[in-house]
């Protein structure tokens, strides 16, 4: 940047020779050796600008990159209670459209502001060896200049956070409405959702003129000034040749260096407006970034005993959700579950059952009381340990877009192919699992929907057969199953403790 920054600036000073020795002294060899002069530089430059523009860009990339990563990363340690609370199609709006943005200003906008500072301070330096008067001048029109980069500048950082929030708005929307679009359908619902998006996406547009009227407001304004102060010199300047206190060679150079400088920064304070948009996209990933986990291993976590014991107990538990802390799903719950015992916990809806298993997996802690695992507080133990002992069906069902081989595999991913048919098998899948197009190998598409509710059922229990944990969970698991496939299940159900 140094390199080609300082080839543009020699630039002016091929000029003034140009001027002075070549065309105004009459030297046809002077001018020509100028000229070469002039193209060394050029060429100079153009490398120095490719090497720049290059490395700057996979800067831009790598940040980028690295950043995704570690938000995702961050947000794999969130409880499903942060979730709870927070719209997944924002969360995924602030991972890609917010990270895409800062990309576009570290790799371009934040080069192009660099360069910029760096020739407008060098070419002042060369305004001041040049002429002295008309410098002062230049410096006198420059807080002119700045003032109304502070005002807009302060004005777009705020309205690009607002457009942000409406954007994520419309992304969240989309992703509900789209993984809902059989229930969108079922009830004819298209047109309103249609009105709902498009407000949103109204929303956002609105929000968006507004940040762009006052970024425009402030490229204009500075634009003006800058070359008002120009024509201003030009014209003092002018009456200096005339007078002879200047040489054309100089006021030449002068102007030269004089729209660096103009250019300079009016492109400063065009990325300012980049530069406070990004820093509106950056708060919003801090935010996810300086979430803590609620769910995190102390720093000393207890040992779960070895071998596996398979114990499960609730001592006196009270929870509530974090949505809902004035409604507790569980008040003063003991329970106790020895090894190899079978516990089935039947009531009506929204009386707990699934909410034991919530805590157990330690997805979330209990306002009170102790929940144990092979008699080890499940609060003193690293959550990931925890989780090690125990295998989980959903009465919901989570299909991966993946092959047959990886949802089976999703709990023990160094299984073979025959233990994985063993599990198949065990949970009663291989018959329909035969008849698809590509049989084990098939993609299943986005949450199984290549599949019946049953079929996806019983390809869970079959990830849980071959996880072989000690400590098995099935809420409601067969509950789309039909009867003969349910019988088969549960006398094979039992293989996922071996």
């Amino acid at each position: 940047m140094l390199v080609a920054a300082g080839c543009t600036l020699a630039v002016g000073q091929g000029l003034k020779f140009v001027v002075d020795r070549g065309f105004s002294a009459g030297d046809a060899d002077e001018l020509d050796r100028a000229l070469f002069a002039l193209l060394a530089i050029i060429a100079a430059m153009s490398v120095a600008t490719y090497v720049r523009f290059y490395n700057v860009s996979w800067i831009g990339e790598r940040v980028t990159a690295d950043l995704r990563k570690r938000v995702f990363d961050h947000l794999l340690t969130l409880s499903p209670g942060f979730f709870e609370v927070t719209r997944t199609g924002e969360v995924i709006s602030r991972l890609t459209n917010d990270t895409t943005m800062l990309e576009s200003v570290i790799g371009s906008s934040l080069s192009m502001a660099l360069r910029n500072i760096v020739l407008g301070i060098g070419a002042l330096i060369l305004l001041m060896l040049t002429s002295l008067k008309l410098t002062l001048l230049v410096l006198g029109g420059l807080p002119v200049v700045v003032l109304p980069i502070i005002l807009f500048g302060r004005r777009v950082r705020r309205l690009s956070r607002t457009s942000q929030d409406r954007v994520a708005d419309t992304g969240a929307y989309v992703d509900e409405a789209i993984h809902e679009i059989r229930t969108v359908q079922a009830y004819a619902h298209e047109p309103q959702d249609r009105r709902a998006y498009g407000d949103r996406v109204e929303a956002a547009f609105g929000a968006g003129v507004r940040r762009i009227r006052q970024r425009a407001l402030l490229i204009g304004a500075v634009i003006f000034l800058v070359f008002v102060a120009v024509g201003i010199i030009l014209w003092i300047g002018g009456h200096d040749v005339l007078a002879g206190r200047l040489s054309a060679g100089q006021l030449s150079a002068f102007v030269f260096y004089s729209v660096i400088v103009a250019s300079s920064v009016g492109a400063v304070s065009e990325v300012a407006g980049e530069l406070q948009r990004a820093a509106g996209a950056t708060e919003r990933l801090l935010e996810i970034l300086d979430t803590p986990p609620e769910i995190a291993a102390p720093a000393s976590p207890s040992p779960l005993p070895e071998p596996p014991q398979g114990t499960v107990a609730l001592e006196a538990v009270t929870f509530a959700y974090p949505s809902r802390p004035g409604d507790p799903a569980l008040s003063s719950l003991s329970l106790k579950v020895a090894t190899g015992e079978r516990v089935a916990l039947v009531g009506p809806s929204g009386a707990g059952k699934t909410t034991v298993f919530q805590l157990l997996l330690r997805f979330y802690d209990p306002q009170a009381g102790r929940v144990l695992i092979d008699g080890v507080d499940v609060r003193t133990a690293d959550p990931r340990a925890v989780r090690g002992r125990i295998a989980v069906v959903p009465q919901d069902p989570v299909i991966f877009a993946a092959s047959v081989w990886d949802n089976v595999r999703y709990g023990r991913p160094d299984a073979t192919d025959a233990e994985v048919r063993d599990a198949c098998e065990a949970a009663y899948a291989t018959e329909f699992l035969a008849r698809l197009p590509q049989g084990m190998d098939s993609e299943l598409g986005e949450r199984g929907v290549r599949l019946s509710g049953g079929q996806r059922q019983r390809l869970a229990i079959a990830r849980a057969v071959l996880a072989r944990r000690p400590i098995l969970l099935l809420d409601e698991a067969t509950s789309a199953l039909d009867a003969e496939s349910e019988r088969t299940v549960q006398r094979c159900s039992s293989r996922s403790t071996g």
